[in-house]
């Protein structure tokens, strides 16, 4: 049986950010060998010729630059539920979106949301850029936020698939606790995430929190230090209106000053083994 080449969307607007995060979705690509989709998104559905044809000078573009000709597609739908339903459909075979955002500026908040609502609806992972990516071609440095949460053994498995393909630092970053209770929590996960990461001979360092409180801050400030390359996250389960409005500590990360790029994993039910997680992406 011909084996199914996986594909990273790349969700476009004819924008200089989606220009960004297509450079970013390109160097992925070319490290894992996968496919590039460029996603554009209409109201209506007699808006989808038109939409392609604009499409195509790029497709055009891409495959005179980097060797690579994208898939093109047109949608008529919603930003905040067709992408999640693309990337839903197995025939697609999505393995990753990478998508641009502005951040959060001034009162704005609503991008930010708009963003994380978007990341919430689907189940692959999202890579979040804001900017063009720098001159190295590797993701060299990776934070790898930890707390008490169990959704955290979700992440190792792109942890590991991102350090076996770029030869990544994974920087484990875990919260300054003194709570008993969540520090017994905490330090379950740490040991089972480096655990793994010595199975798969993964590099790692541990680094803790300077303060107590606020721990998407911290990280933040902590990826800024190292001048990190992604920050490795999950998505809050069960997110909900309020966290929209308000701004769950995932959407401070997504929208950060520095625009460091940001991974977002969303909880799923069917990752439920050790075995899965692990062993999921093989090697």
């Amino acid at each position: 049986m011909e084996k199914v080449m996986k594909k990273i969307l790349v969700t476009w607007d004819f924008t200089e950010i989606s220009e960004n995060a297509l450079e970013y979705a390109i160097r992925i690509a070319k490290a894992v060998n996968n496919e590039i989709i460029l996603l554009h998104i209409v109201k209506k559905k007699e808006e989808e010729d038109k939409a392609l044809e604009k499409l195509q000078p790029v497709a055009e573009m891409v495959f005179q630059k980097y060797n690579i000709k994208p898939e093109i597609i047109a949608i008529e739908g919603s930003i905040f539920s067709t992408i999640g339903d693309f990337t839903a459909d197995e025939e697609n075979h999505i393995n990753l979106v990478v998508m641009g955002t502005h951040g959060i500026r001034g009162m704005q908040k609503l991008t930010g949301s708009w963003a994380l609502k978007v990341i919430a609806s689907s189940k692959a992972p999202f890579i979040v850029v804001q900017d063009v990516p720098p001159q190295k071609e590797k993701f060299s440095d990776i934070v790898f936020p930890i707390n008490f949460k169990t959704e955290n053994k979700e992440k190792l498995l792109w942890a590991i698939y991102l350090a076996k393909f770029f030869e990544s630092k994974i920087h484990v970053f875990k919260p300054l606790e003194t709570d008993k209770y969540y520090l017994k929590k905490i330090n379950a996960n740490l040991s089972f995430a480096l655990k793994y990461f010595r199975k798969k001979a993964v590099d790692y360092e541990i680094h803790t929190a300077e303060k107590s409180g606020h721990f998407a801050e911290e990280t933040l400030k902590f990826g800024k230090k190292i001048n990190a390359d992604l920050i490795l996250i999950m998505t809050t389960k069960g997110i909900g209106f309020s966290d929209y409005v308000f701004g769950a500590q995932e959407q401070y990360i997504i929208a950060n000053a520095a625009k460091i790029p940001v991974m977002c994993i969303n909880p799923r039910t069917d990752l439920t083994t050790v075995s899965y997680v692990i062993g999921g992406f093989g090697g």
